[in-house]
Order: C-alpha cells, then structure tokens, then sequence
C-alpha cells in the first residue's frame, strides 16, 4: 500500500506568461525570483508600492517550457490578471488564462502518470504538484480536508483567509523565508519590504502552538491578563497564531473566547 497522501483536485485560476520578455516583466511584479524557476514551484507574494500583501500566488515553468505560469486559488483571482497587466506596456508578453484548461492534485510524493509535476510546498511541507489535462484527470483517493487541514497546521503553512490577508506585510507571516527573494533586482514593493529585513522589526509575528482544551480559530492569547494575540487555525493539538509584540517573550498562553472564558493554553512552538 502506497503512503501516498493526496489533496483533493483542485482548479486554480492560471495565467501563462510568454514572450522574450516574460521573465523580466514578472520580476518586477512578484517578490520572487521567476528566473529561478525550474522543477521547483516558487511560492511568492504580489505586493502594493508599500509591500502589503495583494496576492500570495505560486510560480510554475509550464508543461510549455516557454510558459511562465502564475496560479492562484479561483476564489482569491478576482483582479488578479488587472492587476498585473496594469504594468503590462511596451513588454513583448503574451498573457493567455488556462483556467479549467489543468487540474492539480497535491501529493506527498511524485506521481509519473501526470502529464507533468513540480516540487511544492503545500499542507504537508515539500511534496509535488502533480498535473493533468482537466479532461484526463484520473479517479484519485485523497485525504479529506479536516485531515488536510491538521498536516497544514503542524507544517505550520499559512493560507489565504485565515493566516494570510490583503493589506498584511508578508514578514509577518513568515513568508520572507521562501516567498521572496531578497538578491533579485526591484519589484514593486521591494524597497519597504528590504527595509523590514534590514530593520527586523515586526508589530506581530505568526507562530505555532501546542494547544489543550476545545479551541476554535478566533479565540484569544492571554499574557499576564492582558491580550497579546489570536488563533487564527485550530486542529486538536496544534495552532497557528499571531502575537503581537508585547507577547514575542512569552512561552505559555491562556486561551480566552470572545467573553473572557478560559478555554485552555498554549504554548509556544516557535515562529512560522
């Protein structure tokens, strides 16, 4: 038997990049090295002129190996494409929207039978996005989500809509660690988050916990009576959360809901 894990299928928004000037343009638009693609994916940020978070999207070398491919989940694309072309004038790149063209499934490990794969970081660390033509996607056994979503916790991955919002400086959420890249030329957004690296100053941090008691995601962190963050993903053991500076040296939390009741503790793994 295979100990294989798989993600349910999944159709992201794709947008393919091509043209002799696709990859110059793309590295002014996201905080990573598009250059450095190969049969690594690379997770990256799309950034406003202040470094706040307007898109957290992976980077794809396509079946096409002259395609450049920018995914991103459909219910998080609206204005995705405007928001890229905006900057889109006298490049010679050509944008066409492969959306339902591909499906992906996230495994564990490789799988040979798909039409193509990358090595991804997903719910459970490093695996491989897998992918097939959306009309030959074969019948795939995946895990379901409540189990997806704990290997998520305890790989301490950040999403959209609960760790990850718009307006949100990315260091915050750990992802300066493998979403941008720091020795590349300039993208917009660059210089304020260059300036957050030299400084190493944050207002609040995401971080793991070891949790007890019956948690839910939006329940408080407690210091010294006084409230120095949120859980913001809750499985049975594990929990992902933001602290604000005044709970950066702190080890072990109360857990409060919204009216004061204590619901148990947490105690702090480390930082995301």
């Amino acid at each position: 038997m295979s100990d294989r894990q798989t993600l349910s299928p999944k159709h992201p928004t794709i947008l393919s990049f091509s043209g002799p000037d696709a990859v110059r343009f793309l590295n002014g638009q996201v905080t990573q090295d598009v250059s450095a693609l190969g049969e690594q994916a690379l997770p990256a940020c799309v950034t406003d002129a202040k470094g706040r978070l307007q898109y957290y999207v992976k980077l794809f070398a396509g079946q096409d190996k002259d395609a450049l491919w920018i995914t991103c989940p459909q219910e998080r694309s609206d204005g995705l494409r405007e928001r890229l072309e905006r900057y889109l004038i006298a490049d010679d790149v050509e944008v066409d929207d492969l959306t339902n063209q591909w499906a992906c499934v996230h495994a564990s490990d490789h799988d040979a039978s798909s039409a193509f794969s990358r090595k991804s970081l997903g719910c459970f660390g490093d695996g491989f996005d897998c992918w097939w033509r959306a009309q030959d996607l074969p019948q795939i056994e995946s895990i379901d989500e409540s189990q997806a979503e704990s290997l998520r916790i305890a790989a301490r991955i950040p999403v959209w809509g609960k760790e990850l919002t718009e307006g949100m400086l990315p260091p915050e959420a750990g992802l300066d660690k493998n979403s941008i890249s720091y020795q590349k030329g300039c993208y917009i957004g660059q210089e304020v988050l260059s300036r957050i690296k030299t400084a190493g100053k944050l207002n609040r941090r995401l971080a793991a916990f070891t949790i007890t008691g019956d948690t839910s995601d939006g329940d408080m962190l407690i210091l010294d009576s006084k409230e120095v963050g949120h859980l913001t993903s809750s499985s049975p053991l594990q929990a992902l959360g933001y602290l604000k500076k005044s709970g950066f040296d702190g080890s072990v939390f109360s857990i409060t809901d919204g009216e004061g009741d204590t619901k148990g503790t947490a105690a702090i793994l480390g930082w995301v």
